[in-house]
C-alpha cells in the first residue's frame, strides 16, 4: 500500500519575506513540492530545496492562468504520490483566500492536511503604513470586507447601510477596481464625506505606496496617484495616526530595487540587509562559486600547514572553503593554531571570527594593495599561504615576495561565469524598475557587460544605475563600457549601500 503524503496550507504573510511564521519555515524546509500563489514574495522560497511551482489565477506576462480546479487536483495527486506539499498563500490562507476551499477538497479526497496561519494583509498594511486599526480612543471595532465578491453571486452580501453606521475601522480587501462604487455606497448610506480614508498598495514591500484623503476625495486622489493592486482600502479615524506612526517608508533605501550580483547561495545575509534598509533585492548572480575540480593540491597543502607562518584570505568564500575542507579531511582549527591570519577587509575578518579566529591584520583600505602594504613589515623571511579563488588579481603575491616573503598560493574555490541573467532581472531593467545594480568585484563588472543584452545597456546610467564597491571594480566596469554612477568609500556592500543612499538623498 502506497504512503499518502501531507499538504500544509501555509500563510506566507503580505509581502515582507520576514513575516512568515517559524512554523511556515519548518514546513518549507521539509517540503518536496511547493505550490505558491502569485502574490507570494519569491524570496520566501529561499527556505526550501523543494520543487516550486507558481500558481497564478490571473493572466500575467510571466505565465498562464491556472484554474482553481487544477490547483486542487495537483495537491491531491502530489500527496497521493507520497509527497510533502506546501500550498503557500499570500497573507493568511483563510482570510478572503481559497485556503478553506482547498482544505475541504483535500478532506473529501482523504488527504491529510494542516493549516498554518499567516499575517493577514489588513493587519500588516495598517501597521506598515502607520495605522492602528483598533485604538481605545478611536476604534473599538475593525471590520474586514471583501471588495470583490464571487462573480456568480446573485446579490451582494455586503450591507453598506450597516457598514456606514459602524463606528470603527473598515478595511476592504481587493477593492481597488471598485473604489468609486464602494465610496459611493458608503456615502449614500450616511458615511460623511470628511471621514479619513486611505489606500495602501503593495503593503509591506519596498514598493508600498500609501495615499490618504477624505472619503469623498479618495477615488480621485487614488486615480491620480496611479496605485496598483494588490491594495487595501482603510476607512476610519485610525488613518489620522499615520503622521505620527509611519515608520516603514522612512527606511534609508525605501523604494529602491537593487540588483544583487553575488553568487547564488552566497547572499542570504546580504538580501536580509537589503530588506532591512527598505530596498527590494533582485537576485542576479553574475558568477557561481564552486569547489575545485580536483582537491588534491589543496589537500596536499593542508597536510603541511605547520610549514607556514601566515595564512591570508581575500574573500569570505575563501575562508569558508578553506575551513570546510580542513574539516572534511579530518582536521580542525588545532592545525592552524600556530598561524597568524590576515584578512582583506571587515567582512572577511567576520568570516574568520565565525570560526573563532581573530584576524591579526585587517588593512584600512579593503583591497589587495592595502593588504599588501599592511603585511609587508611583518612577512620578511616568512612563509605565507594565500587561500584564493581560481582567478583574480595577482598584486598580493608580487608585493609580498618583493618584501622578502615566500608566498604559496592554493585554490580553495572556483569563481565561474554564469551563462545568463535571470529573466526577472532582465524584465526589471527593461521596464525601468531596477534602480540600482551593485558591482562587488572586477569579474562581476565584466560579467555584467558580457551578459547584458545590447538593447538594455542603454538603460544603464538612466533608469538603472551602477554602484561599484571599489576603484578597481570601477575601472574594470568602465573598460567594459559600463557607466559607474557611485563608488563606495568603504569597500564592502555596506559601502555600496551608503553610496546609494547618499546619491538618492541628493536627487
Amino acid at each position: 500500500m502506497s504512503v499518502v503524503g501531507k499538504v500544509y496550507i501555509v500563510g506566507a504573510g503580505p509581502g515582507d519575506p520576514g513575516l512568515i511564521s517559524l512554523r511556515g519555515v519548518e514546513c518549507l524546509r521539509r517540503a518536496d513540492l511547493v505550490l505558491y500563489d502569485g502574490l507570494v514574495n519569491p524570496l520566501v522560497l529561499a527556505h526550501t530545496q523543494a520543487d516550486c511551482e507558481r500558481t497564478c489565477r490571473a493572466e500575467t506576462p510571466h505565465g498562464r492562468m491556472i484554474k482553481q480546479d487544477e490547483i486542487n487536483e495537483h495537491l491531491v495527486e502530489a500527496a497521493r504520490a507520497g509527497k510533502t506539499v506546501v500550498r503557500l498563500k499570500g497573507g493568511d490562507p483563510f482570510i478572503f483566500g481559497r485556503g478553506s476551499e482547498e482544505a475541504a477538497f483535500l478532506r473529501r479526497h482523504g488527504i491529510p492536511f494542516e493549516v498554518v496561519p499567516g499575517i493577514t494583509a489588513a493587519v500588516a498594511a495598517g501597521e506598515y503604513a502607520g495605522f492602528s486599526l483598533t485604538h481605545r480612543e478611536q476604534a473599538s471595532l475593525v471590520t474586514f470586507i471583501t471588495g470583490h465578491e464571487a462573480p456568480d453571486k446573485p446579490d451582494s452580501s455586503v450591507d453598506y447601510s450597516l457598514l456606514a453606521r459602524l463606528p470603527g475601522s473598515l478595511v476592504f480587501y481587493m477593492g481597488l477596481a471598485r473604489l468609486p462604487q464602494i465610496v459611493r455606497s458608503l456615502l449614500d448610506h450616511g458615511k460623511t464625506t470628511d471621514t479619513p480614508a486611505a489606500v495602501i498598495s503593495r503593503a509591506s514591500t519596498p514598493l508600498q505606496r500609501t495615499v490618504t484623503a477624505t472619503l469623498g476625495e479618495l477615488p480621485g486622489v487614488v486615480e491620480r496617484a496611479g496605485l496598483h493592486a494588490p491594495s487595501l482600502i482603510v476607512i476610519g479615524e485610525c488613518v489620522r495616526q499615520r503622521e505620527e506612526l509611519a515608520w516603514f517608508e522612512h527606511r534609508p533605501l525605501f523604494g529602491q530595487r537593487i540588483g544583487i550580483t553575488r553568487a547564488e547561495g552566497q547572499c542570504d545575509a546580504l538580501v536580509q540587509r537589503t530588506i532591512e534598509l527598505g530596498a527590494q533585492p533582485v537576485l542576479m548572480p553574475i558568477i557561481s562559486i564552486e569547489p575545485p575540480a580536483d582537491w588534491s593540491a589543496t589537500d596536499a597543502v593542508l597536510k603541511r600547514l605547520s610549514e607556514f607562518d601566515w595564512c591570508v584570505f581575500t574573500s569570505t568564500n575563501g575562508v569558508d572553503a578553506f575551513f570546510k575542507r580542513l574539516w572534511e579531511t579530518g582536521r580542525d582549527v588545532r592545525q592552524v593554531g600556530h598561524l597568524k591570519f590576515a584578512a582583506i577587509g571587515s567582512s572577511t575578518a567576520e568570516a574568520l571570527a565565525a570560526y573563532h579566529i581573530r584576524a591579526d591584520i585587517v588593512p584600512d583600505e579593503f583591497r589587495a594593495e592595502g593588504l599588501a602594504l599592511a603585511l609587508k613589515p611583518h612577512v620578511a623571511k616568512q612563509r605565507v599561504l594565500w587561500a584564493r579563488a581560481s582567478r583574480g588579481r595577482d598584486v598580493l603575491p608580487a608585493e609580498l615576495e618583493a618584501a622578502g616573503a615566500t608566498v604559496e598560493q592554493v585554490v580553495v574555490y572556483q569563481n565561474l561565469d554564469v551563462s545568463e541573467l535571470p529573466s526577472d532581472a532582465l524584465r526589471a531593467i527593461e521596464a525601468g524598475e531596477l534602480t540600482w545594480i551593485g558591482l562587488s568585484s572586477p569579474s562581476i563588472a565584466r560579467g555584467l557587460a558580457r551578459l547584458l543584452p545590447e538593447h538594455l545597456k542603454s538603460r544603464l546610467g538612466q533608469s538603472t544605475r551602477l554602484a561599484s564597491i571599489s576603484p578597481v571594480t570601477s575601472q574594470a566596469a568602465r573598460e567594459a563600457g559600463l557607466p559607474i554612477a557611485v563608488e563606495a568609500e568603504t569597500y564592502t556592500w555596506e559601502g555600496i549601500f551608503a553610496a546609494i543612499q547618499q546619491a538618492t538623498s541628493a536627487s
